[in-house]
Formats: C-alpha cells, sequence, structure tokens
C-alpha cells in the first residue's frame, strides 16, 4: 500500500496547508519560545495563496489514500546576493517539510523532499538548503540522512532589551 502521494497544492489544499504550518508552529513553540510563534492563520493562508498564484515557489503536498493532506514541503527561492558581496550568484532555495506526526517513518518525508528536488533540478536551481532549529534532532537527522550537511554557521546573540 502506498503512504502517500505527491502532487503540487492547490488552492483547494489551503485549510490543510494553513493546518500544517499551525501544526507546525506548535511544535517549534515546545523547541523554542523565544524564537517561534504561532502566525495567525489568515496571515498564513495569504502566504501560502500568494505563493501557489506566484509561479516563482513551489509548495507540494503529500496526499494520503484517503485525501487526506498529511504533508507538505515549500520550495521558495532567494535571490541572488547583491554585487557588492562577495558570494557568487547560484540559483538557490530554502526547503521547509511538513509532516504529520502520525505519518513520519512512512516515507512520506523522503517523497516530498524528492519531489521538491526534481522540481527545483527542472527550475535550474542547483543548491537547497533547510533552516533547522538546532534542537530539531529529527529534522537534522531526516536532511543529514537525504545528503543534507553543514552550509556554514549561523552566529547570533539576542540583545539586551534597552531601557525604557
Amino acid at each position: 500500500m502506498r503512504s502517500a502521494t505527491v502532487r503540487p497544492a492547490t488552492a483547494a489544499d489551503l485549510p490543510a496547508l494553513v493546518a500544517l504550518r499551525l501544526a507546525n508552529a506548535d511544535a517549534h513553540l515546545a523547541l523554542d519560545p523565544e524564537t517561534y510563534r504561532v502566525p495567525r492563520s489568515d496571515v498564513v493562508a495569504d502566504h501560502f495563496r500568494a505563493v501557489l498564484a506566484g509561479g516563482r515557489d513551489a509548495v507540494l503536498v503529500a496526499e494520503a489514500p484517503d485525501g487526506r493532506v498529511v504533508g507538505m514541503i515549500e520550495v521558495l527561492r532567494h535571490g541572488d546576493p547583491p554585487e557588492h558581496q562577495i558570494l557568487r550568484p547560484e540559483p538557490s532555495a530554502a526547503v521547509h517539510t511538513v509532516v504529520l506526526p502520525d505519518r513520519r517513518d512512512h516515507g512520506v518525508g523522503a517523497a516530498l523532499l524528492a519531489a521538491a528536488e526534481s522540481w527545483a533540478n527542472d527550475q535550474g536551481i542547483r543548491w537547497l538548503s533547510a533552516g533547522i532549529h538546532h534542537r530539531n534532532d529529527r529534522a537534522v537527522a531526516f536532511y543529514r540522512r537525504h545528503g543534507y550537511g553543514d552550509s556554514g554557521l549561523s552566529l547570533g546573540r539576542r540583545l539586551p532589551t534597552p531601557p525604557p
């Protein structure tokens, strides 16, 4: 029995896409409530409407045999670096994968990632990145299993709030 079929998202998938994004936000809040939030559902819906209408980026969904959307992946293109920077331009994009907890470890994420990589390759994109919170061990392990590795280091510091 197949676990899911991957296909491009449509406007009919908006409720499922919003639900997936909000569930993902809840999971990330548990990782780091200082960094993550739960966005408003109408704003999330507006984002997905724009991506679906824009034609520049992609949203693919995994649909279970019963018709339920059980996962999604976004492929969001990066712009080229400005001329004043030292980085060479290379067509690149970020991927964001979400799979419902009850469908994890059934190949859904792997199918979504493979479809996203195929779409990106067809678009001339040569580099994909996945920004993952360092405490999200499952996501780090997932992407590593699929050939993604360290591609730099992002250092940061939260600045103290200035006195009123």
